[in-house]
């Protein structure tokens, strides 16, 4: 995008401006949260769904991956939004498109209304995920006790955890499983949407609405970092793609388990670890986080393989978690560096390319899995994915180990 303009002070002072008040802090919070809550909902009903309207798996690689292509066009196209209309209309907005999508969802009768939910979904999701951010850091400032970025991570990851899992169990126990998880989505979204809307604007500086796509910008001087770290986080953010589309399908055709709940548990553990790891990179070097990161990912993707090849669960489940921590820390790894050693003037634009590339990387190989379910079946394709996953992981540590030497 470009540079927004500033205009007259009646334009950049919200005197309605709340700061501290915790009932607005967690209407915040709880807005993200469902928000994102509601984009992982489907995937422990995807079964459900290709059995209820007879599509295949190739066809579920496909809806999921609509998601993610709209949170990128999202994130490029409104990724500035809050700064130009303030943090509260997009706030509504965002739970308004995720009450819409629960709806759609809910009255869905073809494989067509779940594209046009999954696309709703994905700008929800682009909508929330800068606007709550940055409202959290206002209403909280520097000094709170707890960060804002932190409350914001587990809003958000906790949200994309606790989505899969939640309609998980209300499929297994609810006596409409197509139905019930998205009524309950519904009443929690509209209850997010009203939170935001009685409390006030947290933005003092508003420039104005002007529709621009954010251009892509990788920063000249950390790019090798830069894209060493949206490599390994893309990895990982693949094979969060993989789990999200395909386990309730490994799991009810290759394991005979076919407990939805189950199904949310894999990916709840999955997104889970992605928060704590992106926690756990404060505590590594800088010159440790990546290598271990993509330590972490080659071995996540062999217990993955190894689940595919034995039809066993527990591989699965720690591979989820290993994969999960191991994405967690090359994204820890990547924003740090953005946002400490590349021009402020470029951050945005840096951070906004940075996720675009993580969610292009969850929608295609979801796809490319798709296809290769379609020629061979699932356990080879699983197998395939895997070991291109470890590769990718392990060209990222030899070029690191690489640079080392040269370094030194």
């Amino acid at each position: 995008m470009g540079n927004p303009t500033v205009h007259s002070m009646d334009r950049t002072s919200t005197p309605e401006r709340v700061r501290g008040d915790g009932l607005a802090v967690f209407s915040v919070a709880f807005a993200l949260w469902i928000t994102m809550a509601g984009t992982t909902a489907p995937t422990p009903l995807y079964p459900l769904y290709g059995a209820e309207f007879d599509f295949t798996p190739f066809t579920v690689t496909v809806v999921f991956a609509v998601y993610a292509l709209g949170v990128v066009v999202g994130l490029l196209a409104l990724g500035r939004l809050s700064d130009q209309v303030g943090r509260r209309p997009v706030l509504i907005a965002a739970t308004l498109l995720s009450v819409c999508a629960a709806v759609v969802f809910l009255y869905a009768e073809n494989v067509g209304a779940m594209l046009v939910a999954r696309v709703i979904s994905g700008f929800s999701a682009a909508l929330v995920t800068g606007a709550a951010t940055a409202s959290l850091a206002e209403r909280l400032g520097p000094d709170a006790r707890v960060k804002p970025a932190t409350v914001a991570l587990f809003a958000n990851m906790g949200g994309l955890a606790c989505g899969t899992l939640l309609a998980g169990i209300l499929a297994d126990v609810a006596p409409s499983p197509l139905r019930t998880p998205w009524v309950v989505m519904l009443a929690l979204a509209a209850i997010g949407m009203l939170g935001v809307m009685v409390n006030g604007e947290s933005s003092e500086h508003r420039s104005g609405f002007s529709l621009q796509f954010q251009p892509l910008h990788v920063p000249g001087e950390i790019r090798s970092d830069f894209l060493r770290s949206a490599m390994a986080a893309g990895s990982g953010f693949a094979v969060l793609g993989v789990l999200t589309a395909v386990t309730g399908l490994f799991l009810g055709t290759v394991l005979d388990e076919p407990s939805h709940a189950l199904t949310g548990l894999v990916v709840f553990i999955a997104f889970a670890c992605t928060a704590f790891g992106q926690l756990l990179v404060r505590v590594l070097k800088p010159a440790t986080a990546l290598p271990t990161s993509c330590v972490g990912l080659i071995v996540a993707a062999g217990l993955i393989a190894t689940s595919m090849a034995t039809s066993t669960l527990a591989p699965l489940l720690i591979g989820a978690a290993v994969n999960g921590l191991a994405t967690g820390i090359a994204v820890g790894h990547g924003i740090g560096s953005i946002i400490t050693r590349s021009a402020p003037q470029h951050r945005g634009a840096s951070v906004s390319t940075f996720f675009a590339i993580l969610y292009s990387m969850l929608a295609v190989p979801a796809i490319g899995v798709g296809v290769l379910i379609r020629e061979t079946s699932l356990r080879p394709a699983g197998e395939t994915f895997s070991a291109v996953v470890a590769a990718l992981s392990l060209g990222v540590l030899l070029s690191l180990v690489r640079t080392g030497r040269k370094a030194a």
